[in-house]
């Protein structure tokens, strides 16, 4: 297998993370006709389709380099064989295997004519280990920052730049590489930038490619809006752009504010939590909250879920000129048409005429009740049209970057439905995962 230093790298590697071997090929095709160096075939692909999925890749693509991410942490003898057999120019260890399954792959390699990578995911002491792969003979070494900690908002180039220090060997870099982060993936010290969703999930996987390239080719930052993974400064900007439903599917089906609705249609709702208790029908406290509250915060009212109204026209002319991003009310609100004129993005369980008494009862910033969830001061409210779920506010920077993977995906998935005038059943393959009856 040829190296990024022999070819004169940087190298572009498409990493094929499908289900379904008909969706990783049309990528496959694409991503080549932009310019991919190398395809892999995925360790979801591998797991799903078997080691056919590098015999096809094989068939399509008779002079490409192809990498079977196996993912080997025993056997590694047999697990080798077969991919070389299967037809991969390389494939994967995991460095957390033991090291005699690691020089056992090593060995098999030699023998068998392919290149051996150790990924060095989920490794401890990352430099000791990427010397000893070094010394073993390893071909290269994968520096992986994992989905799940992506998600967290970690930094995808630290260990990179540590095992560059350490090691001569070539490197490869994955996780979450995108048109803006490609370049810097090179700076940091990657041979091969490894790119899977922001080619896997866009809706045009060669011109995606095509801009990869360019990126880790010229060393220029190309924006793109999809594809980032964002610490708590970028929130807001991410959570503007998903809707309720992508939030509520990247929680694992994370329960809305049941019953609390928009007031108008076609408004976003997205802030930290300003919280108020209050009792049915006492406004004070929600009005003090406004003069309390910062910018961009949405203000959350337990008003013990029925009317009368503790909120209406005046308060909402109060909060728009505060600077608030919204305000979602466990009880009632009022003045309704005056509300949607000023497009102010206001929720609630009930609308009524009737206000109460401004008694001045409850407390701010504590922990209230809004459709049997609780809402903590500081919690993130996501609303729109569907309804409104509440992200806690330790989980926020995790919830919302896998609310973006799923607006990805999505967009991936629309793109297969019209391009191939099918179906979603016959995209996903549905009839393949049904339950045995």
């Amino acid at each position: 297998m040829t190296t990024p230093r022999e070819s004169g790298g940087p190298l572009l590697q498409v990493a094929l993370d499908f289900l379904e071997l008909s969706r990783a090929l049309k990528v496959a095709e694409a991503a080549v006709a932009g310019g991919a160096d190398i395809l892999e075939a995925g360790t979801p692909l591998i797991k799903s389709e078997g080691l056919d999925a590098v015999r096809q890749l094989r068939a399509r693509f008779p002079r490409m380099r192809l990498v079977a991410d196996m993912k080997t942490m025993d056997a590694g003898r047999i697990e080798m064989e077969a991919a070389a057999k299967a037809g991969a120019n390389a494939a994967v260890v995991m460095g957390a295997a033991s090291e005699a399954t690691i020089q056992e792959c090593i060995e098999a390699a030699r023998n068998y004519g392919i290149a051996v990578g150790v990924d060095l995911l989920g490794v401890e002491d990352i430099v000791a280990l990427a010397r000893r792969c070094e010394e073993l003979g390893a071909d290269h070494l994968d520096i992986h920052t994992p989905i799940d900690e992506q998600m967290r908002g970690a930094d995808p180039f630290e260990r990179l730049r540590l095992v560059r220090q350490a090691v001569s060997l070539p490197l490869a870099a994955a996780g979450g590489i995108n048109s803006e982060t490609a370049a810097e993936a090179v700076a940091a010290g990657a041979d091969v930038v490894i790119v899977g969703g922001a080619i896997s999930k866009s809706a045009d996987p060669r011109q995606a490619t095509e801009e990869i390239k360019q990126a880790i080719t010229t060393g220029e930052r190309i924006p793109t809006t999809l594809y980032r993974r964002v610490g708590l400064d970028r929130v807001r900007e991410v959570l503007l752009g998903v809707s309720s439903a992508n939030a509520s599917d990247g929680g694992h089906r994370l329960s809305p504010l049941e019953g609390i609705r928009p007031v108008a249609p076609g408004l976003k709702l997205v802030g930290p939590a300003f919280t108020v208790r209050t009792y049915p029908g006492d406004w004070a406290k929600p009005v003090e909250a406004i003069d309390e509250a910062a910018p961009g915060d949405v203000i959350v009212i337990d008003a013990g879920g029925v009317p009368p109204a503790v909120w209406g026209e005046l308060a909402t002319h109060s909060a728009i000129e505060k600077g608030l991003a919204g305000v979602v009310i466990e009880g009632a609100i009022r003045d309704t048409a005056e509300i949607r004129e000023l497009k102010f993005p206001a929720f609630a369980r009930h609308i009524s005429p009737q206000a109460g008494e401004p008694k001045g009862l409850g407390e701010l910033r504590v922990p209230v009740r809004v459709a049997g969830q609780r809402v903590e001061p500081g919690d993130w409210l996501l609303g729109d049209d569907d309804g409104v779920v509440a992200l806690p506010g330790n989980r926020v920077v995790e919830l919302t970057n896998r609310a973006m993977d799923c607006l990805e995906r999505e967009n991936r998935i629309r793109q297969e439905i019209l391009e191939g005038k099918t179906t979603l059943a016959q995209v996903m393959e549905l009839l393949r995962w049904e339950k045995p009856k």
